[in-house]
């Protein structure tokens, strides 16, 4: 069972300037809940509850959400507000959270990278709290740990988009081994549309094993002069398996104004019912 998350949290959140120049983007609100308890959340449900959270400079709001608030619990003991508390405890007893920072924005691959000292060798998942994902069943997480149970190698959850948008994405071309479960044989990272593999594109959910950290510090900047965690994933499919899952259910790219507003409608419209 894999027991460790991760969650990259270090980047600006510079599409949402001026909102994000004081605040992390992770904790800006999808109707009563930060951005990162959502994907908290979805990490528990899948069994992770050792959630490592890589940060940076300005980020200490993250820390604050997922501590107890002494001030706050005394102002509303007793209260009707106080029920408002109950998802936030419930995660807060019954997770351990350890953060560390990453000092250079060199790209995910580093980032996942600078997480290694709170994984240790184990599985672990990736989530990046800018894709909030609804599952249909499962969670998407918990789709794709019992999918790691079966085959035991790195899992990247994958979609379906619109050709002319491959270039905002990491792409994969693979062969399917099973329904909706590919063996990946090729992974560019923002290709343009003429040269992209296909338009199956990795979103923000991986299932990892510890061997990707040897071949992270192998792995040479690529596009953008970053460390690409495409590249990484690709080096690992040569030497043994990789697997993409076309997940069951909705994906919100919260990472943009108008993925961030179409996640907050539709969330809103379950928090009334």
């Amino acid at each position: 069972m894999i027991r460790k998350c991760l969650f990259p949290a270090a980047g600006y959140g510079t599409r949402f300037l001026p909102a994000t120049k004081a605040m992390p983007k992770e904790v800006m609100p999808i109707v009563n809940k930060p951005l990162i308890e959502y994907g908290v959340e979805e990490a528990m449900a899948a069994g992770m509850n050792n959630i490592g959270i890589i940060t940076g400079r300005g980020k200490r709001a993250i820390e604050d959400h997922f501590d107890t608030s002494y001030e706050l619990e005394h102002q509303i003991s007793g209260t009707s507000k106080e029920s408002m508390l109950d998802g936030i405890r419930h995660i807060i007893n019954n997770c351990c959270f350890s953060y560390t920072r990453q000092i250079e924005m060199k790209g995910l691959g580093h980032a996942i990278l600078t997480g290694e000292a709170l994984i240790g060798r184990e599985p672990f998942g990736v989530v990046l709290a800018d894709d909030l994902c609804e599952g249909e069943g499962d969670p998407v997480l918990a789709q794709m740990a019992k999918l790691y149970e079966k085959h035991r190698c790195s899992i990247v959850a994958i979609e379906e988009v619109p050709m002319e948008e491959t270039n905002k994405y990491g792409v994969i071309a693979g062969n399917e081994i099973e329904e909706d479960v590919f063996m990946i044989t090729n992974m560019v990272e923002k290709p343009d549309p003429k040269d992209a593999p296909s338009n199956l594109a990795i979103i923000g959910r991986y299932i990892l094993t510890p061997d990707i950290f040897d071949i992270i510090r192998e792995t040479p900047p690529g596009k953008g002069g970053e460390i690409q965690i495409t590249d990484a994933l690709m080096e690992q499919a040569k030497r043994n398996m990789v697997l993409a899952y076309r997940f069951k259910g909705r994906r919100f790219d919260c990472g943009s104004v108008e993925g961030f507003v179409e996640a907050t409608n539709y969330f809103y419209e379950k928090y009334k019912a």
